[in-house]
This record gives structure tokens, sequence and C-alpha cells, in this order.
């Protein structure tokens, strides 16, 4: 189990366009949730969504199957693995998580800070 189904940030009915929707209604940087990914594929089983900035990021979060953790994003040598979503969202709210823009390939910054409920 990944201890989130008990999380206040956990948005266990939600998809993308409700949890992006719910960001960009917050307006406040460092506003998070986690919800299941689209794809239920168990190897990503949850996205981490992030408003920075006006913008909303949507951060797969990866099961590794050979260590039993958790990591975000795409697979990167000496990433940073965790042993359960609660855990990365315990260390991201005490350190800063890097947002990359794929599109315009700026990098940002900011802590999780405001947990957000979907309505």
């Amino acid at each position: 189990d990944a201890g989130v189904h008990s999380k206040a940030w956990y948005a266990a009915v939600c998809d993308r366009k409700m949890a992006e929707d719910a960001l960009y209604r917050s307006n406040k940087d460092g506003s998070f949730l986690v919800r299941k990914s689209s794809g239920q594929d168990s190897r990503q089983p949850y996205t981490l969504v992030v408003f920075y900035n006006r913008r909303v990021y949507n951060i797969p979060i990866r099961f590794i199957e050979s260590t039993r953790q958790y990591a975000l994003g795409r697979e990167k040598s000496g990433e940073e693995r965790f042993d359960s979503v609660a855990e990365i969202v315990e260390n991201h709210q005490r350190t800063s998580l890097v947002l990359i823009d794929s599109q315009n390939n700026t990098k940002d910054s900011t802590k999780l800070k405001h947990i957000v409920r979907v309505s």
C-alpha cells in the first residue's frame, strides 16, 4: 500500500480535468493533490498534481517493482526513491520539487504547501 488512502491530499475519485480545475481555483503556488493515474498502469499508479506560477503540472509517480519503492517523473540516474507516496509528499513539503515545463523547456521549483480538496 502506498500510504495514500487516509491522507487529506489524496483525491480518490478524481480525473485529470477535475484535479486541474481544483488547482486553478485554488490559485496558490505550491497547491497540490495526488490522484490515481489515468492509465491504470501498475508501474505508474498515481500522479502528483502541482500548481505553480499559474500552471498545473501533472507529475507521474512511478512504482519500482524491483525495490517496491516510488519515484517521481521519468526514470533517471541517481533519482530519489521513497518507500511510500506519503514519503514523497512529506519530503517535498520540506524540500523543493523541481517542476519541468517540457513545452518551454524551463525549470521552476516549489514546495508542496497547500492541500487542495476536490469537491
